[in-house]
């Protein structure tokens, strides 16, 4: 049976991303710091539970060991966005946060499982970007600059695993309602986070972005999708979004 490793995988994009990579008949390992909630899910499709932080290194590589010597597919799902302060009051902290999240941890858990997809013969990487990635919006200075740098890892791993039998591609979406991201972006302010989508008809959900990624991950192995942006029919661009709904 053909292996996948999922971040984040213990809500969201994440959680989506496991159910339909196990529906298409991938073992799925469920990779999260919580772990009732991906046992939880492992249970659910069959798969296995990995309870890693992705900035630990060592939990990294405990995670490695759990994976063993093959690995079909990688998604590199885990990240987030806090605050929304404009740079010249940015927190560094909440920045250094950012970053470490997305970047260091998609670097972390990448460099320990490129052997294990090289190994296998026919690997493919998923990274999670958004389009904060390849756009910039007022409010958005951290998340955008750790989500662009998201994007050029992801084109400089293409080129440097060129001759390699391993697929890279970045998946970016736009609006996306899920049950945390939003939120913890707010501190836990709901009426805040419930703002962001008033008025959008039919803004993305986790399973639109599990649903690219199950067929990206199915496309036939010589077929490399280097960039895939997503957004909803409501939404034009970060700052245009169609509240008439």
């Amino acid at each position: 049976m053909t292996t996948a490793v999922v971040t984040g995988a213990s809500s969201g994009i994440g959680a989506a991303t496991a159910r339909a990579l196990a529906h298409a008949g991938h073992h799925v390992f469920c990779v999260a710091r919580r772990t009732d909630r991906i046992e939880a899910l492992a249970d659910e499709i069959g798969g296995t539970a990995v309870t890693c932080d992705v900035t630990d290194e060592a939990q990294v590589a405990v995670l490695a060991e759990a994976v063993g010597d093959t690995l079909d597919i990688l998604v590199n799902n885990a990240g987030g966005a806090l605050g929304v302060d404009p740079v010249t009051q940015a927190d560094p902290a909440q920045w250094r946060r950012m970053y470490d999240i997305n970047v260091i941890g998609t670097l972390q858990v990448t460099k320990a499982l490129v052997p294990a997809l090289i190994a296998g013969g026919a690997g493919t990487i998923i990274n999670l970007g958004s389009i904060a990635g390849h756009l910039a919006y007022e409010g958005g200075g951290g998340y955008t600059a750790a989500k662009h740098a998201v994007a050029v890892m992801t084109e400089t791993l293409r080129l440097e695993l060129n001759g390699q039998p391993v697929r890279v591609t970045e998946i970016a979406p736009g609006m996306v309602r899920t049950d945390e991201f939003t939120l913890v972006r707010f501190g836990g302010d709901s009426t805040r986070a419930d703002a962001v989508y008033a008025g959008v008809r039919e803004p993305l959900v986790a399973e639109d972005i599990a649903d690219a990624i199950a067929w990206v991950a199915a496309r036939p192995q010589h077929v490399n999708i280097d960039l895939m942006v997503i957004k909803p029919l409501a939404q034009a661009a970060p700052h245009k979004v169609d509240r008439s709904g």
